[in-house]
This record gives structure tokens, sequence and C-alpha cells, in this order.
């Protein structure tokens, strides 16, 4: 049996992504450092992570052959909550957060694992839920007791490196527009910090 024990932090030319064998997981499973999985193709692996990995979708992982395998979230059965105005979205994401509930944010609507209680208060806070089946992607680093980024910074560190990096570009008065910078968080440790600094 194979054993998949290293996530790519380079990125890889398009034709070996596209190449790779895939490995589709529920977030729960995502969060796992050790796991008996299943390849799409029917082969099972071992996968072996660092203690606190959180794999996303489009993760390139490397097997113990040197072969690469491309992680897909899985749709799974999710909330998504939106509202009338932004601040009844706000309530909703507030008292999401102090329920230390992983949550997905968009830009208008929030993402969460499917649960009754939950859909009950957010319906009570005058949100909108439906019920779907979606791949689940929340914020990391911010819940969970310590999960970490691709490198091992914890959330604070990030977010001080994140305004540095803000102060530093707007002191210098850069055109932020032009750049492509990466916001859907794939690129663990570059695309991150800069999500932070364009808001």
């Amino acid at each position: 049996m194979r054993t998949i024990d290293k996530r790519l932090t380079a990125r890889l030319a398009p034709v070996l992504v596209k190449r790779a064998a895939t490995l589709t997981l529920a977030f729960d499973a995502r969060c796992k450092s050790r796991l008996a999985a299943t390849l799409d193709s029917g082969e099972d692996v071992a996968l072996v992570m660092p203690r606190g990995t959180v794999l996303r979708d489009g993760d390139m992982l490397v097997a113990d052959d040197g072969a690469f395998v491309r992680v897909i979230a899985a749709a799974q059965d999710v909330l998504v909550v939106r509202a009338p105005d932004a601040l009844t979205l706000t309530r909703a994401a507030y008292h999401l957060g102090n329920r230390h509930t992983p949550v997905e944010v968009g830009a208008d609507f929030l993402r969460l694992e499917a649960d009754p209680v939950l859909e009950d208060m957010l319906r009570r806070l005058g949100a909108r839920v439906e019920r779907a089946s979606q791949p689940f992607q929340p914020e990391t680093g911010a819940y969970g007791g310590g999960h970490k980024h691709g490198h091992d910074e914890t959330f604070s560190e990030d977010y001080a490196l994140a305004q540095k990096v803000f102060d530093e570009h707007h002191a210098h008065g850069h055109d932020h527009c032009g750049h492509d910078h990466d916001h859907c968080g794939h690129d663990h440790g570059h695309g991150h910090h800069h999500d932070h600094a364009h808001r």
C-alpha cells in the first residue's frame, strides 16, 4: 500500500496536475493527519500528514513512490446561509463563531456543515437557510485549537505578516488592481497573506 506523506507548496505544471490521481475527501477527513483512504481510482492508500494539517481542494500531495495526488473537496450536506441585509449576516457569523463552528465565509453567504439546531438558530436570527450538497472549505487557523496553514505559522503570526505586507504595499503606493493574486487559498503561505491585505 502506498503512503501519501507530503504536501507540495510549489505549483506544478498543469499537465502534471491533470495527470495526477485524485483523492476526494469530506472536510472532517481533510482534517485528519492519519487516515486510511481510497483514491478515486479504487486504490487503498495511507495518508500520513504532519499534525494539524487541513487539506484543501486542489492541494497536491506526493506519495512515497513520487507520484502526485490531487485533493478534491467532496460534496457534503451543508447549510448555505444568506440574509436580507449585511447586519443579519454579520450577526449570524458572530453567533456561529461564538459556538466555534467551522464556517466558510463568502462575499454574501456563510456555509457550514448541516446541523438542525444551528439551522433553527439562524432562521430565528432572520437569515435564509438552504440545505445543499456542496464542497465545504471553512476558514482555517482561527478554530479548533491550532489548525495551521501550509507553513508552521500560527494565525496571529500569519495576520501580523499580512499586516506588514499591507503596510509596506500601501506605503509605496502600489497599484493592486493589476496584480494576479491567488485569493483561493491554494497557494499556502503566499496567496493567503495577500488575501488579508487586499480586503
